[in-house]
């Protein structure tokens, strides 16, 4: 095996690391019955998220990733939790059959139609002079083309401190 088929294969490894990492952490996050083995499993899909923006070679994205979603809506959410929980939450909810099947297939249904979507279209070339990525460009991209995209994380981050003071407020006997 050459130098070069060696590295491929320590590329794909990666690749499907992270991808696993994101999947068990979206499951455990639906599947879990407490409210923060959730959140933990919420931070483990974001962080296998933001490995798979590193493998494709967005630092900075992957570092913004680990920054706003786990680093501040997941710690939002655990302080929360802590603060609200009272004994009678760590129950889960009794679930529907049909709607657990629904959205399993549902969920299926999206996910296929992605990978036939992603095999059949074809992929744009980027050009050279776009695949410098300074903080400057960055920054300047941030507030002028995506300026949307950025002012949507704001929102997120607002929601969940919200929502966290709105649980705080009613404290744990209500």
């Amino acid at each position: 095996m050459s130098s070069h088929e060696t590295m491929q294969t320590l590329a794909e490894g990666i690749f499907w690391f992270f991808v696993l990492v994101t999947f068990c952490g979206a499951v455990l996050a639906v599947s879990a019955r407490t409210l923060i083995r959730r959140v933990a499993g919420l931070a483990l899909c974001f962080t296998g998220v933001a490995g798979l923006y590193y493998y494709l070679s967005s630092p900075f994205v992957a570092f913004m990733q680990m920054l706003v979603y786990v680093g501040a809506l997941c710690v939002t959410i655990t302080f929360a939790i802590m603060l609200a929980e009272t004994s009678d939450a760590n129950r889960a909810p009794r679930r529907n059959r049909l709607s657990l099947f629904l959205g399993a297939a549902a969920s299926c249904a999206i996910t296929a139609a992605l990978v036939v979507q992603s095999i059949v279209a074809p992929w744009p070339e980027t050009p050279p002079s776009q695949m410098e990525g300074t903080i400057e460009r960055i920054g300047q991209a941030l507030l002028s083309t995506y300026s949307m995209s950025f002012e949507l994380i704001s929102v997120v981050l607002v929601v969940a401190m919200v929502g966290a003071l709105a649980l705080a407020r009613h404290g744990r006997d209500k």
